[in-house]
């Protein structure tokens, strides 16, 4: 198949590359000219422009969005929909809030183009093994769409959601179960880099991903993490987040699901966050006062 692709960046790229070594045809646009010429090298057609993209497509036109969420995503549906035509596809692989793809679904859909919001999971790693994607819209357009999500994700890696707005509303609760597991690995982590035995964390993350209840592939990760940088002195305690937490949060209250550990989840990366937390100290302060107990000064 040949498609359009907009957004070049460490995981765009990567895509490009993946349908190409599949016998895709993938014409690229990026903002920056660099992006586009590494593609081209790999075998990709460049165009200097959304419209040159466009008019380099065949006569039913797919275009791929992987750009940052909220206005790029806006930005390059403006420009796309005046230039394509009933029964055309625009593909946002990002990770969009899913109310803002219901609603862009509406909107492309009213001009006869068709709109798929597409979860797309897989980092840095999908270009050797794959993207687990989650898509939702019109079943008829990503049906047609099924070679690129083939050859895309890695087998029985790949599954329509729904409506419009359901690939990425799967996308979100995913991202929020993954702040649970990885709080939870942390944790256990910790635990045993504190204990008084002199346990090989890295060779436990390793043991952990055969046969254990709880073997994943984020093991594997904290494997390679640990390999070089036993201790992780190199890393700072600083963790951020992409938002697709707050919004499962967010969810969670508005369906009545408590939520528990996908909620301390995250509020536990926004304590990373902090120097110092006004909050611990008025906790300190308050056990001083009620019973006295000391409390740690800062040096004068």
């Amino acid at each position: 198949m040949k498609l359009g692709f907009i957004g070049l960046g460490k995981m765009g790229g990567n895509m490009v590359k993946r349908l190409m070594n599949d016998g895709h045809e993938v014409v690229v646009y990026n903002l920056t000219q660099k992006e586009i010429d590494e593609a081209v090298k790999e075998g990709a057609t460049a165009a200097a422009s959304v419209k040159e993209l466009v008019n380099k497509l065949p006569d039913k036109k797919v275009v791929w969005l992987m750009v940052p969420s909220g206005k790029p995503v806006d930005e390059n549906i403006n420009q796309l929909l005046p230039l394509l035509k009933k029964g055309d596809i625009i593909i946002d692989g990002g990770n969009s809030f899913y109310k803002t793809s219901m609603d862009r679904g509406k909107k492309v859909y009213e001009k006869g183009v068709d709109y798929i919001d597409c979860g797309t999971s897989g980092g840095v790693w999908g270009l050797k093994e794959g993207y687990c994607l989650m898509y939702g819209g019109e079943k008829s357009a990503c049906d047609y769409c099924e070679p690129i999500f083939k050859t895309l994700a890695p087998d029985k890696g790949y599954q329509y959601c729904g409506k419009s707005g359901a690939g990425h509303f799967v996308k979100m609760v995913h991202n929020g179960i993954e702040y649970g597991m990885m709080q939870a690995y942390a944790e256990g982590f910790e635990i045993m880099e504190k204990s008084p035995f002199e346990i090989d964390l890295r060779a436990i993350a390793e043991v952990w991903r055969y046969g254990s209840v709880i073997r994943s592939w984020l093991l594997e990760l904290a494997g390679l993490a640990l390999k070089d940088d036993p201790k992780l002195a190199k890393i700072k305690d600083y963790v951020d987040d992409s938002g697709e937490g707050r919004w499962t949060v967010d969810a969670a209250m508005e369906f009545n699901v408590p939520a528990h550990v996908i909620t301390s989840s995250l509020f536990n990366r926004f304590r990373s966050r902090q120097d110092e937390s006004f909050a611990m100290k008025m906790l300190a302060a308050l056990r001083n006062q009620f019973g006295g107990h000391a409390v740690k000064r800062e040096n004068s």
